[in-house]
């Protein structure tokens, strides 16, 4: 008995052997057909991923489509640029220095960009800090152009609708500017760079099509009716700020979140106005921040040249006229 069964079992050890190696052979197969199916679907990815539209190198994404709408808008606003200097010169009669200071008012909210980042960060909107500040400064910059369309008619409601139109492109310019830096965090050099390609490409592309309108827009249309064109432009920006990939801050389900009386805020707002000033203590920053001061403190002649060219070409038709009159006769 003792002797047959390891026999038997010395017998049975090839078929086991067989077994096992069947066993190790399947295992094998089922490698190789999860490894060619998990190369199968990452090229199948990859080639999703590089027949996305691109521009300037960056992916056409829904939040890089709004932040390159944003930027456009900012540069076709200048459609009304040549509208607003004959409107102060013709219809309210301004002359160069009062033309100055009312077109002054538009560098003001320029001038505390900071604070609005500091806002949308500090204080989130309807439970966005990027989304709905840009749909409230759309309103803003088309309420502005619209009331320049149509009520105004004094130089005093000029520079408010100017003073509001320049505060909305401001605070929609730190909005996206904020977007941008947060999309180039940890990315390489290149891709930030790209992102930037776009933004400025955007804009300029806005100017060029503001400067090819702008004039004979006035000339066959007049400024009321550059002012009712501008009005739709804002409404752009507050359009695109859907597209905005946003978390929403949890907090108040309706209304907007305005801790203002939270000791959470005021510590956070003590935080980020130190932060702010050891930034600005830098020399590297503090130096060119001296700098583009001083740059923008040194007078311009915008509004002088303006009347000074003017006023040379009609000089030059009334003598062309006179000339041509002459010689007639």
């Amino acid at each position: 008995m003792s002797g047959v069964l390891p026999l038997s079992s010395r017998e049975d050890e090839p078929f086991i052997g067989a077994r096992n190696s069947a066993g190790n052979g399947d295992s094998l197969a089922i490698e190789m057909e999860q490894e060619t199916s998990t190369s199968t679907s990452s090229g199948g990815s990859s080639r999703k991923k590089n027949s996305r539209l691109k521009c300037f190198g960056v992916d056409l994404s829904p939040d890089n489509v709004a932040v390159a709408m944003v930027y456009f808008v900012q540069g076709v606003l200048g459609l009304a640029r040549l509208a607003v200097s004959f409107y102060l010169k013709d219809d309210l009669h301004l002359d160069p220095a009062e033309t100055a200071v009312v077109t002054g008012f538009s560098a003001l909210p320029w001038l505390v960009k900071p604070l609005y980042g500091f806002i949308s960060d500090s204080i989130p909107l309807f439970g966005y800090r990027r989304r709905s500040y840009l749909v409230l400064s759309g309103l803003l910059g088309a309420l502005s152009w619209s009331l320049m369309a149509t009520f105004v008619d004094s130089k005093y409601g000029a520079a408010c609708c100017i003073l509001l139109g320049s505060f909305s492109v401001a605070f929609s310019d730190v909005v996206v500017d904020s977007m941008v830096v947060e999309r180039s965090r940890g990315e390489s050099q290149s891709v930030s760079g790209s992102l930037q390609s776009l933004c400025w490409g955007s804009s300029a592309f806005g100017g060029i099509v503001s400067s090819y309108f702008s004039g004979s827009l006035v000339d066959a249309y007049g400024v009321r009716f550059v002012f009712g064109v501008t009005a739709l432009l804002p409404l752009i920006t507050s359009a695109v700020a859907v597209l905005v990939k946003e978390q929403r801050v949890i907090g108040q389900a309706r209304g907007p979140n305005v801790p203002l009386g939270n000791s959470s805020f005021l510590k956070s707002s003590k935080e980020n106005i130190i932060q702010l000033w050891n930034a600005v203590r830098q020399p590297n920053v503090f130096l060119p921040t001296v700098f583009i001061f001083l740059w923008q403190a040194t007078p311009q002649s915008d509004s002088a040249m303006f009347f000074f060219t003017i006023s040379r070409t009609c000089q030059t038709c009334y003598f062309s006229c006179i000339a041509g009159w002459s010689w007639t006769v």
